[in-house]
């Protein structure tokens, strides 16, 4: 049993487990990616939710930095990272909010793709005397929301944000589809559809007299693929930063990579039923099934030995609130291990952010083998 092994033992379980190496690793390959591509790299913070995950991911202390909700930003304005971009489609509801943090001193750009909402950010803009930046949302692939490159409505908005006293800041997109897509070169036709389609809008806005000077694209699979992004000047990812299950499924990374794991312990047996019992359900590892559309279904979660080692063929196959069941994969030859009550475990998560979010901290192993164990606090909400 390695050192960290025997201080994991001291532990309350099911808790989180993030292992510093591998993310620290994570982080560099990604970042060598952007520079090597010319790019800047604005990493999104929504995976690790955490100050401490923040401050190693991102290039310096003030950002640039992308969040998911305005709880993320307000936490991380506060611990000084001031360059954020809000990439939600904002509601107007919201917008006092973005006003308070941009005259905290935080430069907070927000996300839209509708006349309403651009008319509302330079109302907000006016109202407050504060010049709100605003990217205009790009849809390159159909995933969700945002405007084609070539659709009318985005001159439109581009001048009701330019001359009505926000920030026209430049066009955004994120290829959500290529979660679908395996492998590098399938994933690198969606990182082109990206660039292809931002440049596009931005050549348009650009054309009508209008002001683009940020071109943004990403998503952790195309981030990881894009080959060449001419006319883009920054790129985002989030799940990278720990990695899941998911990401290898698609070949983005391999299981040596995840840095996130769950520690549970061995709380009883059915070996009729060819079942261990442990005390992690899906409050502790999250309902997501994202594997199950993949050639690998794995479950709940891929099982570990408590140095990490993954243990081949066993998986989470289902999920109860506080109770997980550990059996060998379906079509398995592997017979089940006999692990004793008690026994420590740790549990791969399909989805990186959903099974983050079941915790309020994490228990890093050091980079240093000889080094006490970590707790960074994460956090949650809107």
């Amino acid at each position: 049993m390695s050192k960290h092994s025997a201080q994991l033992a001291t532990l309350s379980t099911p808790c989180l487990v993030l292992d510093e190496a591998r993310m620290t690793r994570n982080i560099d390959r990604l970042a060598d990616r952007a520079r090597s591509l010319g790019v800047t790299l604005r990493p999104h913070l929504k995976t690790g939710k955490s100050v401490d995950v923040a401050r190693r991911v991102l290039a310096d202390a003030n950002g640039p930095a992308t969040v998911s909700t305005l709880a993320e930003a307000e936490t991380f304005a506060a611990a000084g990272m001031n360059d954020i971009t809000y990439a939600v489609g904002i509601a107007p509801n919201k917008l006092d909010r973005v006003v308070a943090l941009r005259q905290g001193g935080c430069d907070l750009a927000v996300v839209l793709d509708s006349v309403a909402q651009a008319e509302a950010v330079a109302a907000a803009s006016r109202d407050s005397g504060q010049c709100i930046p605003a990217f205009i949302e790009i849809d390159s692939d159909g995933h969700r929301g945002g405007l084609l490159s070539g659709d009318p409505a985005l001159i439109i908005i581009g001048r009701i944000l330019h001359d009505n006293g926000a920030e026209l800041r430049g066009v955004l997109t994120h290829a959500g589809e290529s979660y679908g897509a395996v492998g590098a070169q399938a994933q690198a036709v969606f990182a082109e559809m990206e660039r292809a389609a931002t440049v596009a809008a931005a050549q348009t806005l650009r054309a009508a007299g209008l002001p683009c000077p940020v071109v943004s694209v990403g998503s952790t699979p195309t981030a990881h693929a894009a080959t060449d992004l001419t006319g883009v000047t920054e790129l985002r990812a989030g799940v990278y930063t720990f990695f899941d299950l998911v990401m290898t499924g698609i070949e983005v990374c391999t299981l040596d990579d995840i840095a996130l794991s769950v520690l549970t312990t061995v709380i009883g047996h059915q070996s009729e039923r060819g079942w261990i019992m442990v005390d992690a359900g899906w409050m502790a590892l999250s309902r997501d099934r994202g594997t199950a559309a993949q050639a690998l279904d794995q479950g709940y979660g891929v099982v570990c030995d408590v140095d990490g080692n993954v243990l081949d063929e066993l998986i989470i196959v289902q999920a109860n609130q506080e109770h997980g069941v550990i059996a060998c994969r379906p079509g398995s030859n592997r017979r089940l291990p006999e692990f004793a009550i008690g026994t420590q475990l740790r549990l791969l998560p399909n989805h990186a952010c959903a099974t983050a979010a079941q915790h309020g901290f994490y228990n890093v192993l050091p980079i240093a083998e000889d080094a006490p164990l970590m707790e960074w606090p994460r956090f949650g909400g809107w």
